[in-house]
């Protein structure tokens, strides 16, 4: 029997805002591993939207600065509430996490040791890499209908690990590919979604100019205030103006815009030195939310050491709450300006194409990473080559981790074969490391 077509246009507000509060507590994984959570929850799991829209949305969200990840929740959520749905899902994919991450840059400003939750943090990676790998599997089967569109996925591959081309020049490339191959490509429904249901204002330039004067207001008049309440020199003014403008640069996600964050945070303001970042990093890894939230770690412990006439604390969780604002406000932004059009325009053959070839080089990316962080998080010791001049980490077989490779695997297994819950895959995992550090 066939299933029933999803239909985004009825399913309450009430029920899919449940649904973006678990997702805030359970989306581990960076933006890959969310990305593949909402696609086993919202296509496979409760088919609210179809394969084409999710996979039309997420091209959309590959195409703009900042989290890819949260804004395809945003985008999904306006798909499916309107305004109120775009709000809920943007918020509470978040939330938990931003309190989470808070909470443990306190714990390592203040006590300089986050030794006692190591454990749990390194079960959530292991179980992670299976989860990346699940998720590289499900969605490249469904986007790779044709040889083109594999050949292209295998070109971002090797574009990104072998040659370290630039991220947004893979996606431009799969981009121009997919626009002159035009109809030649596999494209999604041609119709547009109807905005009656979901925004009932159709798109044009009238309200995206006035969307954007609100959003615009809504971003940068309390980062304004902050300067000025601060004072210029200090680490909040400055802190406020750096991730204003690094939200502008921040295409394809977290991963492209950390080498970034690094250079000033280290060098440039000299907020956090180069391990702490990489403290902040592994936080981000292992907990809830977009990975990009490494910048609530560089920020509070920036203010926090750096305080003013704040004390400590306070200037911390003010540090936090200012790159938090500044990174994340734009993605409700892009997403209320650019939605309604961009629904509309997928019929036209070219952008579909354009789009289509997108997400193949996404699925490239996607195999990147999740080779980058299998080999990071699976194996004690790596070489670094540059056959290419591009660094590429070997791992050293004999190094290792077995447990880790178990949990790992057995994640895979559960999540893609068997369709476990990922919330007890997570809870499992982190439950073994845990066990493992307190042996």
């Amino acid at each position: 029997m066939d299933r029933p077509e999803p239909d985004v246009h009825r399913v309450p507000f009430r029920e899919t805002l449940a649904f973006w509060v678990r997702l805030g507590f359970i989306n581990f994984g960076g933006p890959t591993g969310q990305i593949a959570l909402m696609h086993t929850e919202l296509v496979d799991r409760r088919r609210w939207i179809d394969e084409p829209g999710f996979l039309h949305a997420l091209n959309f969200a590959m195409l703009l600065p900042g989290p890819e990840a949260h804004q395809l929740a945003i985008y999904v959520g306006w798909l499916l509430n309107g305004s109120p749905g775009a709000l809920a899902a943007g918020v509470f994919f978040l939330l938990p996490a931003f309190v989470l991450m808070v909470a443990l840059s306190w714990v390592y400003a203040v006590h300089g040791d986050v030794t006692w939750i190591s454990g749990t943090f390194d079960g959530l990676s292991w179980a992670v890499v299976g989860i990346v790998s699940a998720a590289l599997i499900r969605i490249g089967t469904r986007a790779l209908g044709r040889p083109i569109l594999v050949a292209l996925a295998v070109a971002a591959f090797l574009a990104l690990f072998v040659f370290g081309v630039p991220f947004p020049l893979v996606i431009l490339a799969a981009g121009l590919v997919g626009w002159f191959a035009g109809s030649t490509l596999p494209s999604g429904s041609r119709e547009a979604t109807d905005l009656r249901q979901s925004e009932r204002v159709p798109p044009s330039w009238g309200r995206a100019a006035r969307v954007l004067t609100v959003g615009l207001a809504v971003w940068l008049v309390p980062l304004g205030a902050v300067v000025l309440a601060a004072g210029r020199g200090t680490v909040l003014a400055e802190e406020a103006v750096f991730f204003t403008v690094a939200s502008l640069v921040t295409f394809g996600g977290a991963y492209a815009v950390l080498a970034y964050v690094n250079q000033a945070a280290v060098v440039r303001f000299g907020w956090i030195t180069a391990s702490e970042m990489a403290v902040g990093l592994s936080l981000a890894e292992t907990t809830p939310g977009p990975l990009i939230l490494v910048v609530v770690f560089v920020a509070f412990v920036g203010a926090f050491r750096s305080p003013g006439s704040l004390p400590p604390e306070v200037a911390g969780v003010a540090g936090a709450l200012v790159a938090a604002w500044a990174t994340f406000v734009p993605s409700f932004l892009w997403i209320f300006v650019g939605a309604p059009s961009i629904e509309r325009l997928r019929g036209n053959v070219r952008l579909s194409g354009a789009l289509s070839a997108v997400t193949a080089a996404v699925v490239g990316v996607i195999a990147n990473l999740a080779v980058v962080f299998a080999t990071s998080v699976l194996f004690e010791v790596s070489e670094v080559r540059t056959p290419f001049g591009h660094e590429i980490a070997v791992p050293e077989w004999s190094s290792a981790d077995l447990l880790a490779v178990a949990v790992a695997a057995v994640a895979f297994v559960a999540i893609l074969r068997y369709r476990v819950n990922v919330v007890w895959v997570v809870l499992v995992a982190g439950a073994i490391g845990l066990v493992r550090s307190l042996v």
